[in-house]
């Protein structure tokens, strides 16, 4: 066998070969530093610090940039808590800057969810004589007809103040209005002036005018604007709504009273001069049912009104109730979209919501089911037109004609009925899952593309919940409650049918849901959940809900890292959780504070489930915080 022989006939050790390359590379960094560039001419195409030999490391010049990614950045204290700022286990902060893509970029807590503040709300005043003596049974009836009225305007983001006779006695021109020797009607709706002048004016309606329009409404959204120029009425409804400021209220009030021709007038507006009022000829969208009006167009309502006038006030207030359902099916023509990504396998996460869209798409009670609103005589009535058209998208599609209603789950969640497996853990985190925030990518996919980040997504999908008039186009759950919120009626404006029993076909009275309608699939929205698959996602579900509520440190740990590989994920959901939470409590507190006054009239009798289920993770009753 030959011998190799060394290189060169010079046979070196290993220790020496090392520390022979290692002079080799110390001389040839001395060479390219002092050699090389002395030996070429500085140009343009030369870095004039190589060449006169000088380095220096980067400085960061901003160091008190608001990046997140400024390593620099002081610390900083988190931002006070705001009053009424946490509900049911969410926790928010209201700033300008709530289209941030993370939350706690500005709130400095990973819990606290950042939300754009609250409108105020243009207040509407009606008012209730609660001098006047009744009968339960009555009482109970007026009731019911001033809280449609009061959700009706809520629902357009206006505040219904009912007022009674204890304002009318809190104004100083009150003594001066009962030494008058005029006509009772006069006194009695000079009352109702009174009363609103001392609320510092704004909107006075009565109590049978109802909003009948989509919320972007050209009418509704100068209302809303709570600026009046001047006292203006409007056309054809006589006293039905009144608008302007304080100071031309109480000058209108002076002139009525002080003027000797009005001992024989009637109302107000007969009191005063024709130039006290502008005088407004559209509105289109308001509804007006007064007793001329329904003498005319209702004539079952006014037969029950003048055999018993408690049935009577029961059946105008379901007629009005099934017209405001009924308008609020015509302004979304396409349909109701129920969101369903991965729909092989949520199909139980989202049989709530799509429990509702089954009873939005169905007919209220009406003792005139064919009627239209008198605003809008060529509606289309439900009894008959087709049934809603409900169906269960897998993209997201902003349609102005198209009603969202959408299941945001926690990512453990949407990791649990994907993979149908009921134990994840932090290995299965780091080595499995192929893709990031993929709620919100499969969600935006078509409306965004594929090349979109996590964080534009986010921002995207906040604007979906909280725009400008986004709340009265979706409706954004979470998918980890068992039931639907128990006081949707607010939401939307109306009473939502308890049952699908009408879609314009004939059906058993209480169809179950083997004989409910079945949404309408696209096959582009993805494949039919196998009945294997069906029968496994109840249990996954509550699996998924169980680790939520545990405390075990296995599951917090896996929790906190799904939570971490899905950022933006994690964002909108506690986004919705916490938009729907706040809007439940501005609610709640100004029903709180209006029970004290006018004997509660128009009050929402069911108290149950303050503090319910459907704003929790993990539908633990944790009080209203």
């Amino acid at each position: 066998m030959p011998k190799h022989r060394p290189a060169l006939g010079i046979r070196l050790a290993p220790r020496r070969l090392s520390f022979l390359f290692v002079l080799v590379g110390l001389f040839a960094l001395f060479t390219l530093l002092f050699t090389l560039p002395s030996s070429i001419p500085t140009g343009p195409s030369l870095s004039k610090s190589i060449a006169d030999h000088k380095f220096s490391i980067p400085k960061y010049k901003d160091k008190l940039s608001s990046s997140i990614l400024n390593p620099f950045r002081p610390a900083s204290h988190k931002p006070p808590e705001q009053k009424n700022s946490t509900y049911g286990g969410s926790s928010w902060y209201s700033n300008w800057n709530w289209r941030s893509p993370f939350s706690s970029s500005i709130t400095l807590d990973e819990n606290r969810s950042l939300l754009p503040p609250l409108k105020d709300r243009a207040p509407i005043y009606c008012y209730y004589d609660t001098t006047v003596q009744r009968e339960q049974t009555l009482r109970e009836a007026e009731s019911a007809l001033l809280l449609t009225w009061r959700r009706a305007w809520w629902a357009q983001g206006f505040k219904p103040v009912i007022l009674s006779a204890a304002e009318a006695m809190n104004n100083p021109l009150y003594d001066e209005l009962q030494r008058l020797d005029v006509e009772p009607s006069f006194k009695k709706d000079m009352m109702r002036w009174l009363a609103w002048e001392n609320m510092g004016g704004g909107l006075l309606s009565h109590h049978l005018l109802f909003p009948m329009a989509t919320r972007e409404d050209p009418l509704l959204s100068f209302l809303r604007r709570g600026e009046y120029p001047g006292l203006t009425r409007w056309e054809g409804f006589n006293n039905a709504l009144f608008a302007g400021p304080k100071i031309q209220i109480t000058e209108a009030i002076t002139l009525a009273l002080k003027d000797a021709k009005n001992k024989n007038a009637k109302d107000f507006v007969s009191a005063v001069t024709a130039d006290t009022f502008r005088i407004d000829p559209s509105h289109e969208s308001l509804a007006f049912y007064d007793p001329k009006t329904v003498d005319k167009i209702y004539q079952k309502v006014s037969q029950d009104a003048a055999a018993d006038r408690n049935k009577g006030l029961q059946s105008m207030n379901l007629l009005i109730n099934s017209h405001l359902h009924n308008t609020w099916q015509d302004n979304f023509g396409s349909g109701i979209a129920v969101l369903k990504p991965m729909p092989a396998h949520t199909t139980y996460m989202i049989e709530p919501t799509l429990d509702l869209a089954t009873r939005l798409a169905a007919c209220s009670d009406s003792p005139m089911p064919s009627s239209c609103p008198p605003n809008l005589p060529k509606c289309s009535p439900c009894v008959s037109s087709h049934p809603m058209k409900i169906t269960t998208p897998a993209r997201y599609r902003n349609t102005t004609g198209l009603y969202t209603i959408g299941t945001v789950p926690h990512p453990y969640t949407l990791r649990t009925l994907d993979t149908q497996r009921e134990t994840l853990d932090v290995a299965y985190v780091r080595r499995e899952i192929r893709r990031r925030d993929e709620w919100l990518y499969l969600v935006f996919q078509e409306l965004l593309g594929t090349g979109i980040s996590g964080s534009a997504r986010v921002v995207r999908f906040k604007d979906a919940v909280a725009g400008e008039y986004a709340t009265s186009h979706s409706l954004w759950l979470t998918g980890e409650r068992d039931a639907l919120p128990h006081d949707l009626d607010w939401w939307f404006g109306f009473a939502v049918p308890g049952n699908a029993t009408n879609d314009g076909r004939s059906e058993t009275p209480v169809p179950g849901p083997e004989r409910r309608p079945k949404p309408q699939h696209d096959p582009a929205d993805g494949p039919i959940p196998s009945d294997e698959d069906l029968a496994t996602e109840p249990r996954l579900l509550q699996r998924a809900r169980d680790v939520a509520k545990s405390k075990l440190e296995d599951d917090v740990r896996v929790r906190a890292a799904i939570e971490a590989w899905n950022l933006a994920d994690t964002e909108a959901w506690r986004f919705a959780k916490a938009f729907l939470a706040r809007s439940r409590v501005e609610r709640l507190k100004w029903e709180e504070e209006e029970s004290r006054y006018a004997g509660g009239v128009g009050s929402d009798s069911d108290k149950k489930g303050r503090g319910n289920s459907w704003l929790r993770w993990g539908d633990e009753d944790e009080g209203e915080g």
